[in-house]
């Protein structure tokens, strides 16, 4: 029999003083039964790190037509497409041929290494392309963190990122692999 996803229910308040950005959001996470609490954890700050008012949490893993995240415009555009992970070349394209907008977020420290010393020069034609890498230290640190509810503050100033559960504080560090133009 398969396993069903687990329902993880995220209250998250994001303070980004950088983009200006000061909202709670109330989520309903599905976990699929092979994802982390790495990854789980890796698409919240995500979301937090692109929130806006029309940003969506997709099916995720349970699909390959759509990214993790994504925003869409009114008319059904989609404006920014997030992706977790070590996506291949072909998905890359693609996603930078839909979106206005594309983020990748690798992880697994060598592994997203040697996947983005692959993809590195193909990338640069992808003026709509950005690639921001998290560090295995700081993904471990939120693994720990995650719980089926949780009430998570992020707070976002130069670039630099704090998350915090109750009495826990994960400092996360953003290394850019690629700027969009």
């Amino acid at each position: 029999m398969a396993q069903k996803a687990t329902i993880y229910k995220i209250e998250l308040s994001v303070s980004d003083m950088d983009r200006h950005y000061y909202e709670t959001h109330k989520l309903t996470v599905a976990k699929h039964p092979s994802e982390t609490d790495e990854r789980l954890m890796l698409r919240v700050v995500a979301f937090a790190l692109n929130a806006h008012e029309h940003l969506e949490l997709t099916k995720g893993l349970s699909t390959d037509d759509e990214p993790d995240i994504w925003q869409k415009s009114l008319s059904g555009d989609i404006d920014v497409w997030v992706a977790l992970g070590l996506p291949s070349e072909k998905v890359v394209r693609q996603s930078c041929s839909k979106a206005g907008k594309v983020i990748v977020y690798p992880y697994g420290g060598r592994t997203a290494e040697m996947w983005w010393g692959k993809l590195k020069s193909g990338a640069s034609r992808f003026d709509n392309l950005q690639v921001i890498n998290f560090s295995e230290t700081d993904t471990a640190a939120l693994a720990k963190l995650a719980s089926r509810a949780m009430k998570l503050q992020i707070n976002i100033q130069n670039g630099d990122v704090m998350v915090s559960v109750d009495d826990s504080v994960v400092y996360v560090t953003l290394d850019t692999w690629k700027s969009a133009a």
